[in-house]
């Protein structure tokens, strides 16, 4: 029998993340351009300066009605040809509203691309913010609201924020606002945020995509260049404050047959020298199937499905006003749950301890670096990447450094990183379950005052 050559691999080439380039339209809109050959579905994010904590008070959410808003008629079109006419060329429209800001992301074939970015600036020159759409907006997000508090996942990230964050902060709050504040909000006030806060002076429009013999300048300036707006002078952010003191909350669900756990404190943005340790050595400690928290919860003790650690950036400024979430989260069977989360301190304490091994630095240096371009093959994910940096005021080759410096830290650093970012006595413990079967074994095991609340 004769078989096929077996295929060989080619010679590795070279990669880094793609450099954009920067240029501002008339109307002070900047724009950032990257050409990837290939990518014929362009990606186009606009970053908005409008984070949560302007929202008028009383009225969170008022940015998340707003957002979903965008895509509901335009002075040119009602809802439904709106939706029309995305359709016919091929193209999605996405709007969401989170603590940095609100972004607005339109994908299309590079051959309807005028008609996109048309129908794009249409949404942000003139959003047509009915009476009757909102009102249908608002209906909908109240109807998301008790579903959310069901999701023991979602319950226990609404506790934790609660616990963590001064009451007066807008991140103590559900990002999308609550039935009392939602209930309020009309087409007026939307109508309010927006002149209040969406301009195109403030905001940042990224394109990615093969941009080969496509004339952009022309393009932008006869769609997002027909924006306009008033000038803004420069807002300034108080720092973000919380107070990570050791304790544990049991949000009660009598008869759970789980309990979700989410574990956390704030730390320092990417702005922090110490990020890229930070990353490396969270991920060792739960960021994979191999790392430390699964190995011992999942592989030897047979607790949980999974377990995993994790930064997630709040909110990031070069004045060092921003700060990053630090969390641990997964579930495990309600009768373990005590000797789950005294396994999961031992780990702390023994990371602590001893530190992480060569090895393990290796593996995360390879799944973090080696698999980064495979990870940023379409352009959206190219452009989401860019938008992030915008959005958090970093440079426009930040990623392209963060793998160079995630490549040069050695297991020293990622260790003393992770230590500092997951100290055993400085957890705020939130946990989703059946607060009769768990609330004595998790006050035995001294991790910090307990509180059972509500569900």
């Amino acid at each position: 029998m004769e078989f096929h050559p077996q295929p060989q691999p080619g010679t590795a080439k070279p990669w880094a993340f793609p450099a954009p380039e920067r240029g501002t339209l008339p109307n002070g809109l900047t724009v950032l351009r990257c050409h990837r050959p290939g990518q014929q579905v362009v990606a186009v994010d606009v970053v908005l300066d409008a984070p949560l904590d302007t929202e008028p008070e009383g009225l969170d959410g008022v940015s998340t009605i707003m957002a979903r808003a965008f895509t509901e008629g335009t002075d040119k079109h009602s809802a439904e040809e709106f939706a029309a006419e995305l359709e016919r060329c091929g193209a999605t429209l996405d709007a969401h509203a989170d603590h940095p800001g609100l972004r607005i992301s339109l994908e299309v074939p590079v051959s309807r691309l005028p008609k996109g970015l048309a129908l794009l600036a249409d949404a942000l020159r003139a959003p047509a913010f009915e009476d009757s759409e909102i009102k249908r907006l608002v209906r909908n997000r109240l109807d998301e609201i008790p579903h959310e508090t069901a999701n023991p996942a979602r319950r226990a990230a609404k506790e934790l924020y609660k616990q963590l964050f001064p009451a007066e902060a807008r991140m103590s709050r559900p990002r999308q606002g609550t039935e009392e504040t939602v209930e309020r909000i009309d087409s007026a006030a939307v109508r309010a945020f927006y002149d209040a806060h969406i301009r195109p002076v403030t905001a940042t429009a990224v394109v990615v995509g093969d941009l080969e013999g496509v004339d952009l300048d022309a393009m932008l300036g006869e769609t997002l260049g027909e924006w306009t707006g008033n000038t803004a002078e420069p807002r300034s952010a108080a720092p973000i404050t919380a107070d990570d003191t050791g304790r544990v909350f049991i949000v009660d669900r009598p008869g759970a047959v789980q309990t979700q756990l989410l574990i956390g404190r704030i730390g320092g943005d990417r702005h922090d020298q110490v990020w890229p340790a930070q990353v490396l050595g969270t991920y060792c400690l739960g960021g994979t199937l191999t790392s430390r928290l699964d190995r011992v919860l999942r592989e030897e003790k047979g607790y949980t499905y999974g377990v995993r650690a994790f930064g997630q950036v709040l909110r990031s400024a070069a004045d060092g006003s921003g700060a990053a979430m630090l969390a641990i989260s997964g579930s495990v069977d309600t009768p373990n749950t005590g000797p789950a989360l005294d396994d999961l301190w031992k780990v702390l304490r023994t990371l602590a301890a001893e530190g992480l091994d060569d090895a393990e630095r290796d593996v995360a240096v390879q799944n973090l670096v080696g698999v980064a371009p495979l990870r940023y093959e379409t352009a959206a994910a190219v452009a989401g990447t860019l938008a992030d940096q915008v959005e958090q005021q970093l440079p426009d080759d930040f990623q392209a450094q963060l793998y160079r410096r995630l490549a040069e830290t050695g297991t020293v650093e990622a260790t003393a990183a992770v230590v500092n970012a997951f100290p055993e006595n400085r957890l705020v413990t939130v946990l989703v379950g059946d607060a009769a079967q768990i609330e004595e074994p998790v006050k035995a095991l001294g991790i910090g005052e307990v509180t059972v609340v509500t569900g």
